[in-house]
């Protein structure tokens, strides 16, 4: 492992105010994963047992239907962690999502297995996968309620201002399709909201790439 891997993770479990014990535990057991954006994290097959922490980058996580259809949950940025994975991971169940890399992105990997013991060993490491929970848990209550209470043009709005905070950037490099496919509609319902957005002044538009204004 570098030095520079290491002070990383060290600089990303400090904000998280995890033990130093525990923070040298994390670091002898987990495996560094670099991804590239568009990359699958964690799918519905996948079989390997681990918790990602975002080290660096933007991850979305989202829910898949029987159908194959797909909408976005929320994001992960730095020092988060799938809450849904660990409770598939210790239940044994498949999981319905699935996460994938939204730009490039650096991860922590760490073995399930070790989950159990550290949240009754480690008062920090409780602390921060029931945050997980209760962020993650606040996330999706928003996600219904966009949907179920929100107009489309509304949705999409909300969508393209989560995705300027978890990214930190006002420019968005999305296809309306991509988009479309997030929200769970089509591609000439999202070109004619986001054109309506950009009359209202609030979005201008440039080839596969929004700029909130």
């Amino acid at each position: 492992m570098s030095n520079d891997t290491e002070d990383l993770v060290h600089q990303v479990l400090g904000r998280s105010e995890i033990e130093p014990k525990l923070a040298e535990e994390i670091l002898s057991i987990g495996r560094l994963k670099k991804v590239k954006a568009g990359g699958v994290v964690i799918s519905p097959d996948s079989t390997g047992n681990e918790m990602p922490i975002v080290l660096e980058g933007l991850l979305k996580v989202m829910r898949q239907d029987q159908a194959g259809g797909e909408i976005f949950l929320y994001f992960l940025e730095g020092g988060e962690t799938c809450a849904m994975s660990i409770t598939c991971c210790i239940e044994g169940k498949k999981k319905a999502f699935h996460v994938v890399a939204e730009e490039d992105s650096i991860l922590w990997m760490i073995p399930m297995t070790y989950i159990d013991s550290w949240v009754v060993k480690y008062k920090s490491f409780r602390k921060f996968v029931f945050d997980a929970y209760q962020t993650r848990f606040d996330e999706m209550l928003n996600t219904i309620d966009s949907v179920v209470f929100l107009k489309m043009d509304q949705r999409l709005y909300k969508y393209l201002l989560d995705k300027k905070q978890a990214s930190g950037t006002f420019v968005i490099n999305k296809t309306h399709e991509q988009i479309a496919n997030e929200l769970n509609t089509s591609r000439v319902v999202v070109s004619r909201l986001l054109k309506q957005l950009e009359r209202e002044g609030k979005i201008e538009q440039y080839r596969n790439r929004i700029e909130i204004m």
